[in-house]
């Protein structure tokens, strides 16, 4: 399958949060309390049940009301040079056919390094390092829907065209086009994602500095997840033995207690 990617168009999102909903509700995700502070809480964060959220950001600005508001997509890059395909010692993060990083939770350690190393900070784990089971969550691209001819559940809903999926390379040169309409009113319009990282396959139209968006200028690979590809990921594999032999223990620890808890509970009641 070629190469396929979206492309997020900043002038065009009016942060409707329909992408948000969409994800959520065909991945069966939960819902997340959050407090009322406006777009900047909610939610505060990529979790294991948010796997996408539209950023808000409010600068100053020439325009008569003296502020602007920027929004942005945060969610996977799908990475053409991922940290964390490099540093997965299970193999649960791996390469799909159509450029994007693909998971299989069912192998995931949740060891949590696929967290630590990504230089947009987008897996996120659930539970902490004493929970019986740990496992991580991020988007995949809605595989099961471009299998089947579809566009990502996050497109499909997109009111604005903000997103648009497709073939990766046509995806550049539409982007260059609207970077070149928008010079005029924004100078500083950019398209995030042709080259960083070896070529995001989530792209970006950019109206303002990556900065402003809250993207890195430069996202590279941290020079310890290279090392652990090179020289301590064959130790990794051990050290996942041990990890999942652990969890068994502590499964077992867990279970017994809790049996005892309710062994207790029941005599109380006599």
């Amino acid at each position: 399958m070629a190469d396929k990617a979206i492309l997020y168009d900043s002038s065009k999102c009016t942060a409707c949060r329909g992408c948000m909903v969409a994800c959520k509700q065909w991945w069966g995700l939960e819902g997340e309390k959050t407090r009322n502070l406006g777009s900047y809480e909610n939610p505060p964060d990529l979790s294991y049940n948010t796997w996408l959220k539209i950023r808000f950001n409010e600068i100053e600005s020439n325009k008569p009301a003296g502020v602007e508001w920027i929004f942005t997509r945060q969610a996977c890059m799908h990475c053409t040079d991922a940290a964390c395909v490099k540093v997965c010692p299970s193999g649960a993060l791996y390469y799909g056919t159509m450029g994007n990083v693909a998971y299989n939770p069912d192998i995931c350690t949740g060891c949590g390094y696929c967290s630590e190393f990504c230089p947009f900070k987008v897996p996120k784990l659930q539970g902490g390092p004493a929970t019986v089971i740990r496992k991580m969550n991020k988007c995949i691209l809605c595989f099961d829907r471009i299998s089947n001819n579809q566009e990502p559940a996050c497109v499909k809903t997109c009111p604005t065209d903000a997103l648009i999926f497709g073939d990766r390379q046509e995806l550049v040169n539409i982007g260059k086009n609207r970077v070149q309409e928008l010079k005029s009113a924004y100078p500083e319009a950019y398209l995030y994602g042709e080259k960083e990282l070896g070529g995001l396959h989530v792209m970006y139209v950019l109206t303002h500095s990556p900065q402003v968006h809250g993207l890195p200028v430069n996202p590279e690979v941290p020079v310890a997840a290279i090392a652990w590809k090179d020289v301590l990921k064959p130790a990794g594999y051990a050290l996942t033995g041990l990890a999942v032999v652990g969890l068994g223990l502590n499964y077992l620890v867990a279970r017994a207690n809790a049996n005892a808890k309710a062994e207790i509970k029941a005599e109380s009641k006599k």
